[in-house]
């Protein structure tokens, strides 16, 4: 019997590693691991993928390469890179006939929320737009689904890995952290439960997700000084929360990412999805167990949470991505 190749795009993330590492072995599927720097691809390797290949969504000519014999893509990408996806996505829809399926991680609200562009009715706070964020994420739904290819979206809650990266240095050294979230509580999602549900989509296949769409959330929705209570259990120290403006916030990452954190502070995230537990059977992770239980590549959250991070203070990172046009 041949084998099902997968490509796991974005394999050395933090949902990719989790992806390759459950699709591991897995009878009938034969997983192709995509790294953009050379010294990654050891580590799909190891963690199990049968194949690695160089990938660049900025690079048409590393697309052939990828995609020879794929019938399925895990499609991800980092908020900057949308244009390379928009471009990508035309080419998977050129090769329809053997791309059977795509699993694309998106954003919760990505559909209702930007899709209509409304908004009076969508939008955080009278007179505000919607989040460039929610709009990009929809767009990157929207460029499969209009290439006519079988699409699984996961419409991911905030993640619990991105929550805390710009304060590392200060909760080793100072044992605080600070944003403008405070009293409102999201339930944030840890990635290993969004490649858990990907696994699930890749491997049932698009006869039973094809064209589904799915929220997947945390357990529970927690406010900033629960994060910090779990994160000083974790850590076995006490971590303190401090409350942060929206004014100082935008002037540490830009507007785009501000937009996005008064979307969150205005309750759209508080809400706790089914969709997980419908799909493996079992409740999302807590952040707590996240933080001190390890993947199934192997790292806890809390030792992912010292690694790089996209988001740097006095950086706007989406400054570019900003005037990208689906």
């Amino acid at each position: 019997m041949s084998l099902q190749t997968i490509l796991i795009t974005s394999a050395t993330g933090r949902i990719g590693r989790e992806l390759v590492a459950r699709l591991a072995h897995v009878h009938g599927i034969k997983t192709r691991a995509c790294y953009f720097s050379e010294d990654k691809a050891a580590m799909l390797t190891a963690l199990g993928a049968d194949e690695v290949v160089k990938f660049d969504l900025s690079n048409p000519a590393t697309w052939d390469a990828a995609l020879d014999g794929v019938s399925a893509v895990y499609s991800a990408s980092l908020d900057p890179m949308l244009e390379g996806h928009l471009n990508f996505s035309k080419e998977l829809g050129r090769r329809k006939d053997q791309i059977k399926h795509v699993v694309r991680v998106s954003c919760m609200g990505a559909d209702t929320n930007t899709a209509s562009y409304d908004a009076t009715t969508h939008a955080s706070r009278e007179g505000a737009a919607i989040p460039l964020m929610l709009q990009h994420y929809w767009w990157g739904e929207k460029a499969l689904i209009d290439a006519g290819l079988n699409v699984t979206a996961l419409r991911n809650n905030f993640f619990m890995n991105h929550l805390l990266k710009t304060d590392c240095e200060q909760i080793k050294a100072e044992g605080w952290f600070s944003n403008p979230l405070g009293d409102m509580r999201n339930s944030f999602v840890a990635t290993r439960d969004i490649a858990e549900a990907a696994a699930v989509c890749l491997i049932e296949g698009p006869e039973r997700h094809g064209d589904k769409f799915y929220d997947i959330t945390g357990p529970a929705p927690q406010n900033m000084v629960e994060i910090a209570a779990d994160l000083g259990r974790a850590m076995g120290k006490d971590i303190e929360y401090r409350a942060q403006s929206m004014v100082d916030f935008e002037a540490d990452f830009g507007a785009t990412r501000a937009a996005f954190f008064e979307y969150l502070t205005n309750g759209f995230y508080t809400r706790c999805s089914p969709d997980f537990y419908n799909l493996t059977g079992h409740k999302p992770t807590s952040y707590y167990d996240y933080l001190t239980t390890k993947g199934a590549s192997g790292e806890t959250g809390l030792e992912e949470l010292w690694q790089g991070n996209l988001w740097k203070k006095g950086v706007d990172a989406m400054k570019a991505a900003a005037a990208t046009q689906a």
